[in-house]
């Protein structure tokens, strides 16, 4: 496993709470053009360019990568963002009502990617595309991979003593999540801890990752050149399996496939337990919360036969095997308009809030994937069901970037 420290880009402290953003795939260009009011220096210029370009061209590839770009340059004109001269591990620790987690920003080389650094997702070739684009246009790594590992005791220690030292950051941002971050100047101590972890997982970031290990094979022109070791790594951030906190990540179904409730409620009685309930109860695994007509009612799933798929016995995967495909005929919920996935952040009201209003027939609650079965289902070579998981807090993206560029 090979971890480096980089040459971060990085705002100064007075501008890191309003410079850094939420991740670009986790808001909408209209929520980011609330966020980025007023806030000229703000990150989404370069995460989310077309929040700074003209309807006419605002969705246009080749000018947001532009955008981004100019964005970027913008950034470093203007002193927001300043380079450091040597090789360093950040230490990142976020804190949401009370639960704090860890990591290390760090670089990772791309050789490592399926090998040492195991997957759970398949990839849109549409967004991978995108992010390799985007990636190519600034020559930089602008937003971290989230990754986790199982724990190490000596780096637990390690975080824990870092915990007494001043910080380079320390400030809550707007959602209520505490953002704390120490540079790390010695790093051999640090990078020999790191040494002994035989492998990664990715928590989030499947696309980003993907595009990096596609950009270290570009070919970039004279006029844009690149540092070669650089280019084969990209940024992350590593946690400790333990301090990860997973949400579920729930569904909404737009309609009943013509059934009435009755008939739908008849056939699910047929094949699962079903019963009415005060409130939701996806309370254990194999067991989900369903609202459907002003009631909450709890199905218990039906573990699948042994098999060599740990994913089968997953609770949305055997949500899918058991209802949304055979009664509501959700055959691919990769790419059905009619499934919507909705993350636990936003709770269970929302789910009944947006019933209640016919934005959708039918919405189901599920229980977390625990971070053992995602470390299990890629150890296996698998890939978990689109939209298993909800990891939050979420990474701060503009408080430390990669460049290969020179």
């Amino acid at each position: 496993m090979h971890i480096h420290p980089f040459r971060a880009l990085r705002p100064s402290p007075d501008r890191a709470p309003t410079l850094s953003v939420p991740p670009y795939d986790v808001v909408t260009t209209d929520e980011a053009k609330r966020l980025a009011r007023n806030i000229p220096h703000s990150f989404f210029y370069v995460t989310r360019p077309e929040i700074g370009l003209p309807e006419s061209t605002a969705d246009n590839p080749e000018c947001q990568h532009a955008a981004a770009r100019h964005a970027l340059d913008q950034l470093l004109r203007g002193g927001a963002l300043l380079p450091e001269a040597n090789p360093l591990f950040f230490a990142y620790r976020l804190v949401r009502e009370g639960h704090a987690q860890r990591g290390i920003a760090a670089c990772f080389e791309t050789a490592d990617y399926e090998i040492h650094i195991r997957t759970h997702e398949k990839t849109r070739p549409d967004k991978e595309e995108d992010r390799m684009r985007h990636i190519a246009a600034l020559r930089t790594h602008d937003e971290p991979v989230f990754l986790l590992c199982r724990d190490l005791p000596d780096l637990t220690a390690f975080l824990t003593r870092l915990e007494n030292d001043l910080p380079l950051y320390d400030f809550v941002a707007s959602d209520g999540v505490r953002h704390t971050v120490w540079a790390i100047r010695e790093t051999a101590p640090l990078a020999a801890i790191l040494h002994r972890i035989p492998r990664v997982y990715i928590a989030d970031g499947h696309h980003r990752a993907a595009a990096a290990v596609r950009i270290a094979e570009v070919s970039f022109p004279p006029s844009q050149p690149v540092d070669p070791v650089e280019q084969h790594r990209f940024l992350a951030v590593l946690f400790q399996a333990s301090e990860l906190r997973i949400l579920p990540y729930n569904r909404l179904v737009r309609d009943l496939q013509g059934q009435s409730v009755a008939d739908f409620v008849a056939v699910l009685r047929k094949r699962l337990p079903v019963e009415k309930t005060p409130g939701p109860t996806a309370d254990r695994p194999g067991r989900c919360a369903m609202y459907l007509d002003g009631q909450w009612y709890a199905l218990t799933l039906r573990p699948p036969p042994g098999g060599n798929d740990p994913s089968a016995s997953l609770d949305v995967q055997m949500l899918q095997d058991q209802v949304l495909a055979p009664i509501l005929g959700i055959q691919n919920p990769r790419t059905d308009p009619r499934i919507e996935f909705v993350g636990g952040i936003h709770g269970n009201p929302e789910l009944a809030r947006r019933v209640d209003e016919r934005k959708a027939a039918v919405a189901f609650s599920m229980h977390p994937v625990t971070v053992e079965q995602l470390m299990a289902i890629a150890d296996a070579g698998r890939t978990l069901p689109p939209k298993s998981t909800w990891f939050e807090p979420k990474l701060r993206s503009g408080l430390f970037l990669h460049p290969f560029g020179v």
